[in-house]
């Protein structure tokens, strides 16, 4: 697994006299258990927390510092990179099966493949019922987890992960927590996440 590093970042917005984060730090390769790292950015609001996963997820230019993959700059979203929104950027008009499949639909894979794909991740995120069911017709928590499979459908190397538990009622978050743990454990892939 490569690394994501984040080194000496600095973002600065346009119109703001101080900078949203300065100078900070971050690498997520693998662990000693071959597990890719579990990275959790915890911290007051407006502390600069989703600057530093925008970053990682290339959609903000950090002003000084550098945010690298295996090395390479980040300079835009990637397909080694799948980040999971805190409210959740899924089709309505799709069915939560359809949503998952259409990570794999951009990656030109077969109709026939796409469903059975996207009915195993529904499994692994504990949805194997709701995949019929439009996204109106889901919970809050029902429908971080069919992001969650969108995101893992795509099959990156890092999941970022922004605030996806923080609109949930405690109980569906305690749950949410215990299925992130599994998903990091199946996938092994490199999570950061902010909370």
């Amino acid at each position: 697994m490569p690394h994501l590093t984040l080194d000496n970042v600095t973002v600065h917005y346009d119109g703001q006299p101080a900078p949203a984060v300065e100078r900070v730090s971050i690498d997520i390769g693998k662990s000693e258990s071959g597990r890719g790292d579990f990275v959790v950015l915890v911290g007051r609001s407006g502390c600069g927390k989703t600057s530093l996963l925008n970053v990682a997820a290339g959609l903000v230019e950090p002003a000084r510092g550098r945010a690298t993959i295996a090395g390479q700059p980040i300079t835009a979203p990637g397909p080694d990179r799948a980040v999971v929104f805190q409210n959740d950027a899924l089709f309505p008009w799709l069915t939560a099966r359809e949503n998952v499949a259409f990570a794999l639909k951009l990656r030109g894979v077969s109709a026939e493949k796409r469903a059975r794909h996207a009915d195993e991740l529904l499994k692994l995120v504990k949805l194997n019922s709701a995949g019929d069911k439009r996204i109106w017709e889901l919970s809050g928590g029902m429908r971080q987890r069919v992001g969650l499979a969108r995101a893992l459908a795509a099959e990156p190397e890092f999941l970022l992960l922004d605030e996806p538990l923080g609109a949930l009622d405690a109980l569906t978050r305690e749950r949410m927590q215990t299925t992130l743990l599994d998903l990091w454990a199946a996938a092994e892939v490199g999570v950061l996440m902010v909370t």
